[in-house]
């Protein structure tokens, strides 16, 4: 994602994995085993862009209110204030700063260093790319390397870079059959953090499960979002969250759901998302 443009997360197509469309399970409590930390709940900040345009901290104060446990920023949201207010402002909500939606190019170079005081600043660790300007098999094995330096640049800092699935994703396949999410996800360093989108992958005929399994440990960060009805919050929707929770925290490494609503009255749907997901022990 360029932060000029979201038309890419709203792309999708009518292929669907039989995992997902298992019928959903009503939602039983199913908490995390004792000895791992409970992952906890998050929402980016896009599904409320038009609402921050308006409100900024009375937004923020809302989300806090709902009962999100943080925030992830999106289309540099995070540069439009000084930090140390901005952290105020979570803080003061009761709001951590979950991740952000960062371009490329404040991912390289010098804008890396500034990326990451900034952020230092703010409290976050993963500092997530959600588009890349990859188009051949050659060039997502170059963006591969690049992130595997990036990582390493970031893990000095003890903080991660990391990738955000798309439905384009899981079109475009080498002559093995591997997409370009798994060519990138094997061919870089397991520093660089896999945050699979739900819906998203669903959209383009993914299966988020297997991806969650085939790279175990590395889905610190993962969007949730629902799939298969039309403008549904979690929970409403074809997707089996228990299952999906289960392999989240069983084999994932997830530190953080962070909700994702890109329709109307996200607010509304915002805190039923949040409701469904604390009814199955989250």
């Amino acid at each position: 994602m360029h932060q000029t443009t979201r038309r890419n997360f709203l792309r999708s197509t009518a292929a669907l994995t039989a995992g997902a469309l298992a019928a959903p399970s009503l939602f039983a409590a199913d908490v995390p085993p004792a000895n791992k930390p409970k992952p906890r709940i998050g929402v980016q900040l896009y599904s409320v862009r038009n609402e921050l345009k308006t409100d900024f901290d009375g937004t923020i104060e809302k989300l806090g209110k709902i009962g999100f446990a943080g925030v992830e920023f999106a289309s540099l949201m995070e540069r439009q204030r000084k930090p140390k207010d901005l952290r105020k402002l979570l803080d003061d909500n009761g709001l951590k700063t979950c991740g952000t939606h960062t371009p490329l190019q404040t991912l390289t170079g010098d804008a890396l260093k500034v990326t990451i005081d900034l952020h230092k600043e703010l409290g976050n660790t993963f500092l997530i790319a959600p588009s890349l300007p990859a188009k051949t098999i050659e060039q997502w094995q170059e963006m591969a390397k690049r992130f595997a330096d990036i990582a390493a640049k970031c893990k000095e800092h003890g903080m991660f870079t990391g990738y955000h699935a798309h439905a384009g994703d899981f079109k475009l396949k080498d002559e093995t059959g591997r997409t370009s999410w798994e060519l990138f996800f094997d061919t870089t360093s397991p520093d660089v953090i896999h945050q699979i989108d739900t819906g998203n992958t669903l959209d383009g005929g993914g299966d988020p499960l297997a991806m969650i399994k085939k790279y175990a440990g590395r889905t610190k960060s993962s969007h949730v979002k629902e799939h298969g009805v039309k403008d549904a919050p979690v929970g409403g929707g074809k997707v089996d969250w228990k299952t999906y929770l289960d392999a989240y925290e069983s084999v994932g490494g997830i530190e953080w759901y962070v909700v994702e609503y890109e329709q109307a009255d996200p607010l509304a749907k915002l805190k039923t998302s949040l409701e469904n997901l604390k009814k199955l022990g989250r």
